[in-house]
């Protein structure tokens, strides 16, 4: 019998690719995306090989740094936004509302 389990909550990096604007991604994720021999078109190096990246999907930037496209479907199933990298993550804002506690005993600290 199968066992079923819950993927972890990781926070992962992505942006959405438009292949006709392909210099509005970021530096990072625009130096992954390849025109190389190997395809016809854009496509990303993955462990499993070359993925071709087409209109809509999105680049994922995966916990170990690799790079993958997923299709907007599988993404929206899969993910919900939880801030861009300017914004403090809530593990951040935890911890920072912990350490003012601490700081200052007895007093509520509200935001």
């Amino acid at each position: 019998m199968a066992e079923r389990y819950r993927k972890r909550p990781v926070v992962i990096e992505a942006e959405r690719v438009d292949r006709d604007k392909l210099h509005r991604l970021s530096p990072e994720f625009r130096a992954e995306v390849h025109h190389d021999h190997c395809c016809a078109g854009p496509h990303v190096h993955t462990l499993e090989g070359p993925l071709a990246v087409s209109d809509g999907d999105w680049l994922i930037k995966g916990v170990k740094g690799e790079f993958y496209p997923c299709k907007p479907d599988i993404f929206e199933a899969t993910y919900e936004r939880v801030g861009s990298g300017d914004e403090p993550s809530d593990e951040d804002r935890i911890r920072d509302a912990m350490a003012e506690a601490q700081d200052h005993p007895g007093r509520i600290v509200t935001r």
